[in-house]
């Protein structure tokens, strides 16, 4: 007959195992039952776009697109300029009447002011400043580009982190449930009631388990620093997000999500100012077809010393001009043709590129939208598996109690339905994140950026 001791201890492993069972199975968050959540999604994308360098750098390069296109708007006004001269000659010269004297000083000092006025360049001026201010929307569009991007990243970290928090906690829950078997099959073991095949494979099972977990930890500590690293803080640094567990269905059909794409990506308005740009360049290339024209005043003052006042040999001190320029280089060999037809042939590649861009967007949305509808459907579908792995581990530990089931067949049981949550959260998460990247092909970021606090 057993020892008393083995006994007690048998029916103690029981007891717990049996309590754990009776558990019920419900999403929880781990170390967020520890600490309050400090992140949400709101916070997170408006960090992640405070801190992001991209976002910084295409922020500059609107700066400088405005910048440029304010120094272009100056070059339709009139130019100041003032020129200072002094002329060493190596002698004077006389004038041939005696009485005359000198005409020409060994010294001369010459002050000049000028203001020149463009007047037609070929619309060389006109084409200029509308680069500047189709590049500087461009630029604006790109930084939009850049920040809807971060949103998305920002997204699809969030949702990796809130993934990987649960997929520990289901690790954990395995593990700790395998302990307790593991110690009630040695129990029974050692009183003849379970056999060592059972005992074995229970073993096995915990091995695995904890391997699993220390992949599950890992991932999570991946996903931390991934988080982390998106916002530039230190990777090591704790975060507890807000958990998301309801989502709203996919409401909207794939026509209309293509029929988005087309008219909101600013892919497609960054592609219409690229044929504008190359247009504009085609007429900036036949500048040289025309003449240019321009209108200049001199103001002269001249003298025998620095302060240009005059002096022997200079009769008039002081004079003004205006002259009007007009120049055309009409044949430089075909030079301005062949540089016409470059700036036509990249007119033409532009718009093949947006031809090819549009393309590429139908692709895109269509892909998003077919992975959203795949994760809602999985969603659903295991849903209504949890219920029923739940009911086969409630009906396998009725049978265990009745000793018409082995522990193994508990066992199994317990394991499916842990399997059957992992894969409820990797279709719960990954159908948020399909959402987002279903909004960024169709350009329709869906959150407001929260003010950071």
């Amino acid at each position: 007959m057993p020892h008393p001791s083995t006994i007690y201890r048998c029916f103690f492993g029981f007891i717990t195992v049996f309590c754990m069972w009776l558990a019920p199975v419900v999403p929880v968050s781990g170390d967020e039952t520890a600490a309050l959540p400090d992140m949400d999604l709101d916070r997170t994308v408006a960090l992640a776009l405070e801190a992001n360098i991209s976002a910084r750098i295409s922020s500059e390069r609107t700066r400088g697109a405005d910048a440029l296109v304010k120094s272009r708007r100056t070059e339709f006004l009139p130019t100041f300029s003032a020129q200072y001269n002094y002329t060493r000659n190596d002698e004077p010269r006389y004038s041939v009447i005696p009485i005359l004297g000198v005409v020409q000083p060994e010294e001369e000092y010459a002050f000049v002011t000028s203001v020149t006025q463009p007047l037609f360049t070929g619309f060389t001026l006109t084409s200029q400043y509308q680069l500047a201010r189709m590049g500087l929307d461009a630029a604006r569009l790109n930084e939009a580009l850049v920040r809807r991007d971060i949103v998305f990243e920002a997204k699809r970290v969030y949702f990796d982190l809130l993934k990987a928090l649960k997929l520990k906690v289901v690790a954990e829950e395995a593990v700790t449930m395998l302990e307790a078997q593991t110690e009630v099959a040695v129990n029974y073991h050692e009183v003849g009631m379970t056999p060592l095949n059972d005992l074995l494979k229970t073993k096995v099972e915990l091995a695995n388990a904890r391997q699993d977990l220390v992949a599950a930890q890992h991932g999570l500590e991946i996903a931390r620093a991934e988080f982390n690293l998106l916002l530039r803080r230190p990777i090591g640094t704790s975060v507890t997000p807000v958990d998301i567990l309801d989502y709203a269905p996919l409401s909207r059909t794939l026509a209309e999500c293509l029929d988005t794409g087309e008219k909101d990506r600013v892919e497609v308005a960054v592609a219409g100012l690229e044929i504008q740009i190359r247009e504009k360049e085609v007429t900036l290339a036949e500048r040289d077809y025309y003449p240019m024209v321009q209108v200049q005043g001199n103001y002269y003052k001249l003298g025998t010393d620095w302060q240009v006042a005059g002096g022997e040999g200079i009769s008039d001190s002081s004079f003004w001009d205006v002259q009007a320029q007009a120049r055309w280089d009409f044949w430089q060999w075909g030079r301005t043709g062949h540089g016409v037809a470059e700036k036509k042939s990249k007119l033409a590649e532009a718009r093949l590129n947006r031809t090819e861009l549009l393309d590429n967007i139908q692709r895109e949305v269509k892909q998003a939208w077919l992975k959203a509808d795949e994760f809602e459907k999985n969603i659903v579908t295991v849903q209504s598996a949890i219920d029923q792995a739940r009911e086969g581990f409630r009906i396998s530990e009725a049978l265990f109690k009745e000793q018409m089931a082995t522990s193994t067949d508990v066992l199994d049981a317990r394991t499916q339905l842990s399997e059957t949550m992992t894969r409820y959260y990797n279709a719960l998460y990954d159908f948020q994140i399909a959402l987002a990247a279903l909004d960024r092909a169709m350009g329709k970021p869906t959150i407001e950026i929260a003010e950071v606090q």
